[in-house]
């Protein structure tokens, strides 16, 4: 199964992809499974579930003062008002979610960084790091991830970030099925991360998107 860990729709602030052109997008991709982590929320991944031609993991990537987290199956939104990168893993742990943390080491994107990282990683509140991430564009970086992993111990996961549906599967984990959260970092920890960077500069386009209201508010 491939298995993109890391990606956007209109229901993000700064992505404008449609319903249809995401499952556009996952069938010109070969894409068997999708995380879709959205910022600040989790309405469009509940709302897109049952209506792709994949399988959908409901997440949402959170900004903290200390960088970002994302939380893959979510039952409930992480609050805007976490104060620490500790705490937002905390409130993804206390509802049995994972702890995925995207491009730790990219200096242009707001990132964990070591420190923090290893602070996360000492408390047990990481599961998965993202060894690939199709919006970084160094490679040196993508390799530091992919080595933390290994010193860590910690599956290695892979996301195409992709804010436009042509980025979608510009990244990701070849893994064995799986049925859950648990068999999800089962399944990583003997994965395959494929992937290349994508981050072509965005046309403009007249764009009419639908609005979107946030079904947790």
């Amino acid at each position: 199964m491939r298995v993109d860990c890391h990606l956007h729709t209109m229901w993000s602030g700064d992505s404008t992809t449609t319903p249809d052109e995401l499952a556009h997008a996952v069938a010109e991709a070969a894409i068997d499974v999708i995380c879709i982590t959205d910022h600040s929320t989790i309405a469009g991944a509940l709302r897109l579930a049952d209506e792709l031609p994949c399988r959908v993991v409901v997440g949402q990537e959170q900004r903290t003062p200390e960088g970002e987290i994302i939380g893959l199956f979510l039952s409930e939104r992480i609050p805007p008002g976490c104060r620490s990168a500790l705490e937002a893993a905390r409130f993804v742990r206390e509802q049995g979610g994972l702890v995925y943390v995207p491009h730790p080491f990219d200096p242009m994107r707001h990132r964990v960084g070591g420190l923090v990282l290893q602070r996360l990683a000492d408390e047990g509140l990481v599961d998965v790091i993202e060894a690939r991430n199709g919006k970084t564009s160094l490679e040196s970086l993508n390799e530091e991830a992919a080595e933390t992993c290994h010193r860590f111990g910690i599956a290695a996961g892979a996301g195409s970030d992709a804010h436009v549906p042509e980025a979608v599967g510009a990244a990701y984990v070849e893994v064995d099925p799986f049925a859950d959260a648990a068999g999800l970092v089962e399944a990583l920890g003997r994965g395959r991360v494929i992937g290349h960077h994508f981050d072509s500069a965005r046309s403009w386009r007249p764009r009419i998107v639908p609005s979107v209201r946030p079904v947790e508010d």
